[in-house]
């Protein structure tokens, strides 16, 4: 009987570049936090704060129906919507707790998974560059904070205008949009890098669900007790949640939480960025496609 040998038949297509060769990479992970148990719960959780705060502003619009809620100075003065009423969303601890817990659910695995089972040369053998493979992560991540940041800012100024109908609030400060965009851009870029940073460092994404809470915490521990001890503001400096605070307070032309220039915060979370950029970039190894 002969034996009969099929040989290799070369292709001959053409080998096509995608616009966007990113996005499968953010697909993926989006889906895969979706996935994960409590996740749906716990996002829920983090939109409560931008639910309350756009019931405020409708309240603000409606005081004489709620003259109950507003019996004390202290209540009306938070319902004043400014910037200091955005300032107060975007840098208030509970958002920022959640913002973290989030991180861990859809930012734990994204490197540390692909670290753990080999992945990296996957990703590498098709038609994408480690800048494609860092932006579709960093995409993930951005996806989550957007509704958390971006979002929830331009809803709030939109709802100002339609519940008072009138355009007095953008002639008041035409700049605020300006200010909610750019936080919230920053803020994301932050914690993107801090994710992927962290999410880079080891294999185990229980280990890394545990460093990316346990350095947001820690570092606001270690400034209480410097502060406590020495009794300087500067202190502030160690804690990457009164970096935001600060940043954020600036962002918006507010009063800032602590005795030291703004400035200083903002180059030490730039210089967290800057670090985690580096570290990402030698810990992240591909390989040229043969085209």
């Amino acid at each position: 009987m002969p034996i009969k040998e099929k040989g290799y038949t070369h292709w001959e297509g053409e080998l096509k570049k995608s616009r966007y060769p990113w996005i499968p990479i953010t697909r993926k992970g989006i889906k895969l936090a979706f996935k994960k148990k409590f996740f749906k719960f716990t996002f829920f959780l983090t939109l409560i704060p931008a639910i309350v705060y756009l019931a405020g502003i409708y309240i603000s619009e409606r005081l004489e129906d709620f003259a109950f809620l507003v019996e004390n100075s202290k209540s009306v003065s938070f319902l004043k919507i400014n910037p200091g009423y955005f300032n107060s969303y975007f840098t208030q601890d509970f958002l920022l707790f959640m913002i973290v817990v989030v991180l861990v659910f859809c930012g734990a695995g994204l490197i540390s998974d692909d670290l753990r089972y080999n992945s990296l040369q996957l990703y590498f053998s098709r038609p994408i560059t480690k800048k494609d493979y860092f932006l579709g992560k960093a995409s993930v991540i951005a996806f989550f904070l957007f509704i958390l940041t971006l979002i929830p800012g331009i809803i709030f100024m939109l709802m100002k205008i339609i519940f008072s109908g009138n355009l007095r609030f953008i002639s008041d400060y035409p700049w605020l949009i300006l200010s909610v965009i750019g936080y919230s851009f920053f803020i994301t870029g932050f914690f993107a890098f801090y994710t992927l940073f962290v999410s880079s460092v080891n294999k185990n994404r229980r280990y890394v669900s545990i460093l990316i809470f346990g350095i947001f915490i820690f570092s606001d521990i270690l400034y209480g007790i410097f502060k406590g001890i020495f009794e300087s503001e500067y202190f502030s400096l160690l804690s990457i949640k009164a970096n935001i605070k600060q940043v954020g307070a600036a962002f918006f032309g507010q009063k800032l939480p602590h005795n030291v220039p703004w400035i200083y915060s903002f180059l030490v979370l730039l210089f967290i960025c800057a670090l985690a950029g580096f570290v990402l970039n030698k810990k992240v190894r591909g390989v040229e496609v043969a085209q």
